[in-house]
This record gives structure tokens, C-alpha cells and sequence, in this order.
């Protein structure tokens, strides 16, 4: 199992793309059976999703400590007991799930409940308010850390000052894929930011905010289309009952 306190440096980001009316079987299951056993193989499950604009979206992350730590623990865990018993459950809820993009951290906030938070016990059905954000920039080959720095200049503070708060911000892990039973989408460079709102009228209040503002709608958002290859993909996100980010 992994020491809590020790950081990761490689996340997965994984968006399945599920059969109409399955995403409550898989949570069911998942958020029951492949929490603690993936933990206990060595892997951080940091966060499950419900895509809010896609009913048949389930939206994870997860992290390990380097790209070797990352081939032993998902060895253990898809070649381990749990797994063989509900495996056929969970992928029988799934259309596909090699919608995966191997990141690793731009700028972790260290209050933020990424990567240490306790979790709600088995059972719980206590769910949060929070909706989060995911902004998935693609940016040209090679230049997601300047797209990062970009982000840490001229972006982090108006969103901030717009009510969000930003957990994380991730880039392209280009190593090559260490355990290839699972696909990931090789050749991408993209930025990832995670944004978080108390609530879903937070989020109104931001959107309203960097509408309102002139620099964000004449200046920012322009940069942000001249760093990119094509349009940013946002996800809209509610966690799940067991997720630790909430």
C-alpha cells in the first residue's frame, strides 16, 4: 500500500465511454470493489467522476509514484483476485475505455484534497455539492510546458479571482506505455487543469465573471486559442460518494 503522504508522478486520465444507462452499475461496483484492492496494489485512485453533459461518460484519475511503480501495481492489481471476479461486470458496462491520457504533474496545490484526504467508508452515500472542471489544452508537439507557464502567468490568477479554485494542472507524460495490456492515447500534447466550485451556482458566478471581463474575452482567451492545435475539451464533473476529491 502506498505511504499517503508520498507524491506521484504519473496520473492517468481516464474517460470511458460507457452503454446507455451502465455508469451506475460500474460506480456501483467500482466505488465497492476497486478502491482499497487498487490502493492496496500500489495505486492512488484520486478521483471518480459522473460527466454531467454525458450520461454514459465515467470520468477517473489515478496516480503512481514513477512509470516502473506504475507496471508493477497495475500488474498486481488487473492480474490479482478482485479484478478476475468483477472484471466481467465492470467491462460489460463499458463501450470502450482507451480514452486514457498519461500525465504528469504540472502544479499540484498542496491544501488541495488530491493527494490526501480521507475517504468516505464503503457505503456512504453522502455526495458532494462541488462540481469540478477538466480543461484538456492540446497544444503543438513539445510545447505543453510552455503552455504551462503561460497558464501560471497570465491564467491562474483570474480564475482565482473569478471563484475557482485550482487543485492541479498536468502535461503529457511522453514516456513509453509500461504496461501496454492497457492502451493510453500515445503522441498527444495537451495541458490539463482541474478546477473546483463549491457549488454549481459558483461555477455560474465564475463563467459570469470572466464574461464580464474585458481582458479575459479580449486578451486571454485569444492566447489560449493561439497556443492550441484545436479546441480545449471541458469536462463538467460531479464526484461520485467515495471520490477523495469532493
Amino acid at each position: 500500500m502506498r505511504d499517503a503522504t508520498s507524491a506521484d508522478s504519473v496520473f492517468e486520465l481516464r474517460q470511458y465511454r460507457l452503454h446507455p444507462a451502465a455508469r451506475e452499475t460500474l460506480i456501483e461496483v467500482f466505488d465497492r470493489e476497486f478502491l482499497e484492492t487498487q490502493e492496496e496494489a500500489g495505486i492512488r485512485v484520486v478521483a471518480q467522476f459522473r460527466d454531467l453533459d454525458d450520461t454514459d461518460s465515467f470520468v477517473w484519475l489515478r496516480g503512481f509514484a514513477n512509470m516502473e511503480a506504475r507496471r508493477e501495481a497495475l500488474g498486481r492489481f488487473y492480474g490479482g483476485p478482485v479484478w478476475a471476479r468483477h472484471r466481467d461486470v465492470a467491462n460489460g458496462t463499458m463501450v470502450n475505455s482507451d480514452n486514457v491520457l498519461l500525465l504528469r504533474p504540472a502544479n499540484l496545490d498542496p491544501s488541495s484534497q488530491l493527494s490526501a484526504a480521507a475517504r468516505p467508508t464503503c457505503g456512504s452515500t453522502l455526495e458532494s455539492s462541488a462540481l469540478f472542471l477538466c480543461a484538456i489544452h492540446y497544444t503543438a508537439p513539445g510545447k505543453e510546458e510552455a503552455f504551462a507557464t503561460f497558464f501560471e502567468n497570465e491564467l491562474r490568477l483570474p480564475l482565482l479571482e473569478s471563484g475557482a479554485t485550482v487543485p492541479a494542472t498536468f502535461m503529457s507524460e511522453h514516456s513509453a506505455n509500461t504496461f501496454p495490456r492497457l492502451p493510453i492515447r500515445e503522441g498527444e500534447s495537451v495541458f490539463v487543469a482541474l478546477y473546483r466550485f463549491s457549488t454549481p451556482q459558483a461555477y455560474a458566478t465564475h463563467l459570469g465573471a470572466l464574461a464580464a471581463s474585458r481582458k479575459w474575452t479580449q486578451e486571454i482567451e485569444p492566447q489560449i486559442m493561439r497556443r492550441t492545435w484545436r479546441a480545449s475539451e471541458v469536462l463538467r464533473l460531479s464526484p461520485t460518494s467515495r471520490s477523495l476529491m469532493r
